[in-house]
């Protein structure tokens, strides 16, 4: 808080010291020193005629034009023109003095971090480079997670990248820190099983389907676990289950769904070679018109 009072007073110094010229009036012109050298040329004309540096006519016409000037001098007005401007310089100053702290604190406010906590620069040093290999990466998130085990974020993120890293079993831990510290959702049992899968070879395991099972009975839609479902159902020798579950997901699925795909190809497979599984567009050229 004393950091951000000497900054402002500090900002407040610099606008006073730039705008403290305008809230000056302006100081009249020195009308008597005027006049003062005016004469001092008269008094150098009468001196210049009596050593006979000009003659009488010169003098003459100089003595009539310096006059001239002596009394305009003598009858113009003493205040500047700018004098007239004083106020509204002052209340030019004012404003800027007062306007431009508010201005800069009502764009902040909305736009900056306010409430941010500093960023020590030993933390800062540490902070990952994203042209660092992913490796390294992955390293530095796991040294930040021994520290910090309980950081829900952390795991989620680390937990799909261990899986394309092939390092399934650390994977399945860190799904199971990422439920614990997130709390759960059919999503993430998803992802648990089917990095319980991955690290089994692809077998789709009693701990596997349990997983598959309670996401399901998060969210009976949860695509993944559906699928997999059917996996285990075809592995155990259930091919007409396996066919049910998955021609159940494409009944439901929207025509844009990435799945769709694998679900069909899996469906072709445990329909064997005579199977006929009509393609997206073949089904839709077949729905009674409406």
């Amino acid at each position: 808080m004393t950091l951000w009072f000497v900054f402002a007073l500090m900002t407040a110094a610099a606008i006073f010291a730039v705008l403290w010229p305008l809230g000056r009036s302006g100081r009249p012109p020195n009308g008597g020193s005027e006049a003062a050298v005016y004469r001092d040329q008269l008094s150098e004309i009468d001196r210049d005629v009596a050593v006979g540096l000009i003659g009488t006519p010169e003098a003459e016409a100089a003595r009539v034009e310096i006059s001239r000037r002596l009394l305009a001098a003598a009858v113009s007005p003493r205040a500047p023109p700018i004098a007239s401007h004083v106020r509204l310089r002052r209340s030019t100053a004012i404003m800027a003095l007062v306007g431009l702290p508010i201005v800069a604190i009502a764009v902040y406010l909305p736009l900056g971090s306010p409430r941010l906590g500093d960023f020590p620069l030993a933390q800062r040093a540490r902070a990952p480079d994203a042209t660092q290999p992913l490796d390294s990466l992955v390293a530095q998130v796991e040294q930040h997670l021994e520290k910090n085990p309980t950081d829900g974020r952390g795991w989620n993120v680390l937990a799909p990248v261990l899986v394309r890293l092939g390092r399934y079993d650390q994977a399945v831990r860190a799904y199971h820190n990422s439920i614990t510290y997130n709390g759960d959702s059919a999503e993430r049992r998803a992802d648990l099983g089917e990095a319980i899968v991955a690290a089994a070879g692809g077998i789709v395991t009693g701990e596997a389907k349990t997983e598959f099972e309670r996401a399901i009975a998060l969210n009976a839609d949860e695509a993944k676990a559906s699928y997999f479902l059917g996996v285990a159902a075809e592995q155990d020798g259930r091919t007409s289950e396996a066919a049910s579950i998955w021609r159940g997901m494409l009944a439901k699925a929207p025509p844009d769904a990435q799945w769709r795909p694998a679900v069909r190809a899996a469906l072709v497979r445990v329909g064997g070679s005579g199977a006929s599984v009509l393609s997206d567009d073949a089904a839709a050229a077949v729905q009674p018109k409406t």
